[in-house]
């Protein structure tokens, strides 16, 4: 058997290694004619003190699909329900109990304009989008993709905080075509779905990025981080104060980075790196750069280029280092779209912007990296999700994929997971403790079909149980972070 991309001797021995850390209480329930791009999530919708998942769907593009949307119990790993959508729905989900029944509502997002707020206990849909507005055909009338919603303070008075989220990136326009419609930003009622408030890009330009909105602190007033472009057109990363969105127009964003050839895709990142109790901004260029900025004064504070990558996905904030500033860990592919093969991961300090170790495991993919405090040493490991291929002595293509870990005290990279035949394609793995019990459950995706990489024809969502015990925070444990909403919030103090 021929290992294709020759993997290093350490990734070889990831793959025939026999110390796993799962037990009883796993499951895997097969989905088998869809596939995801969407993360998983978590909240109780049975009531039973264990948490469940709640997880977007789809087919190929345009297609429609009767199980966009799932929800799974996290005790058994039963399908709970399921909701239709026209297109596929990649968003991943975000909770608000607005039927006052006690258990959280879902709100989810996909492609054609798919937004959506449904039941959770009963999977029942609350609203669409596209029906709330008349939307036959969304793109007419001047609506694309919606991307990661974010809560904020009630803005039409009915007590429940609404949605601001954005909305664009027109499918159908040629890759290098610059003539695309511009994005926008939108805030939409949590109870009803209808608009309240909507504005353009400042700089007329297209966005695919879900936005990062930051807490009030002291004498600086809540903002939002949003960005334009996309994988072949440049575009600009933008902070603008919460309160002026509100007046319909994104004129007074401050502008903190271009790029002429490419834009900003994945979502940013606020967590304090210079101790000045303001969170600041770290993000992902597509032109595969990882950017700091103070969150204050909007100067950069250092910047890393990684040459011939790109970058599509987030970072995972923690404390890889000793100190008390949080860390940065970044997956990158290399090459250009649409042509990015092997994966490059690099870990940077977060107070200086020093590359403090690099790694190429597995093929790239779009799924963030996490980190958590595996071994309760006070430091976290980087979890990573890595696909690899073999080919046998027919030159057949076969595709695997498993969750790592990376310990950055002693270097050790060591498997959280079995080897699944198929491929994790961009659904970010979620960490917690489903259950309670003390002990780290993770929640893994991944597509069935071993011979092809880009499928929607079978999936598979995993409850793996390990023996190892839950830290009282975990840094970074979701595609966004714990709470979803792109915020670092864990604290440490060196005595």
């Amino acid at each position: 058997m021929i290992i294709a991309h020759r993997l290093s001797a350490l990734l070889i021995w990831l793959v025939c290694s026999s110390q796993l850390v799962h037990s009883q209480g796993s499951w895997a329930l097969e989905l088998p004619t869809v596939g995801t791009f969407s993360s998983p999530r978590v909240s109780d919708l049975t009531g039973d003190g264990v948490a469940d998942i709640v997880l977007g769907a789809g087919r190929e593009e345009f297609q429609s699909c009767d199980s966009a949307v799932v929800a799974i119990d996290g005790v058994s790993g039963e399908l709970l329900w399921c909701v239709s959508a026209k297109d596929q729905i990649f968003g991943s989900a975000m909770f608000l109990d607005i039927t006052n029944d006690g258990v959280q509502d879902v709100f989810i997002c996909g492609r054609s304009a798919e937004l959506l707020a449904i039941n959770g206990r009963s999977g029942k849909v609350l609203w669409r989008f596209t029906q709330v507005h008349q939307l036959r055909r969304p793109t007419k009338s001047g609506w694309f993709n919606f991307y990661n919603p974010q809560f904020v303070a009630d803005q039409d008075g009915d007590g429940l905080h609404d949605l601001l989220v954005s909305n664009g990136g027109d499918v159908m326009a040629e890759p290098y075509d610059p003539n695309r419609p511009p994005g926008q930003l939108v805030l939409i009622s949590s109870m009803t779905g209808e608009i309240i408030h909507q504005a353009k890009m400042p700089d007329g330009k297209e966005i695919y990025m879900s936005i990062t909105v930051s807490p009030q602190q002291d004498d600086v007033p809540a903002s939002v981080i949003f960005g334009t472009g996309g994988e072949t057109i440049g575009g600009n990363l933008f902070n603008i104060a919460l309160h002026d969105v509100f007046q319909n127009d994104l004129s007074s964003a401050v502008r903190l980075d271009s790029s002429e050839d490419k834009g900003f895709i994945g979502p940013s990142i606020r967590a304090d790196l210079n101790k000045d109790g303001i969170s600041d901004v770290v993000t992902n260029s597509v032109d595969g750069r990882l950017l700091a900025f103070d969150g204050s004064t909007h100067a950069k504070l250092w910047d890393v280029t990684l040459p011939m990558t790109e970058s599509y996905s987030s970072p995972a904030v923690g404390y890889f280092t000793e100190d008390e500033v949080p860390d940065f860990f970044i997956s990158y592919g290399k090459g250009v779209w649409p042509h990015l093969g092997w994966g490059i991961q690099k870990l940077v300090d977060g107070r200086t912007g020093q590359v403090l170790f690099t790694d190429s495991l597995g093929f790239y993919q779009n799924t963030s990296p996490l980190a958590v405090d595996l071994n309760q040493d006070g430091r976290d490991e980087a979890i990573l999700s890595v696909n690899f291929q073999e080919i046998d002595e027919l030159y057949r293509k076969f595709f695997y994929t498993m969750l790592v870990y990376i310990d950055f005290a002693t270097g050790d990279i060591q498997q959280i997971s079995e080897v699944f035949p198929g491929n994790n394609l961009s659904s970010t793995p979620w960490l917690g403790d489903l259950d309670a019990d003390g002990m780290l459950d993770v929640i893994y995706c991944h597509g069935t079909n071993n011979r092809q990489t880009y499928t929607f024809d079978g999936m598979k969502v995993r409850r793996i149980v390990t023996q190892i015990p839950v830290p009282r925070k975990l840094s970074w444990g979701a595609y966004q972070g714990n709470d979803y909403d792109g915020n670092f919030k864990r604290s440490r103090k060196i005595p």
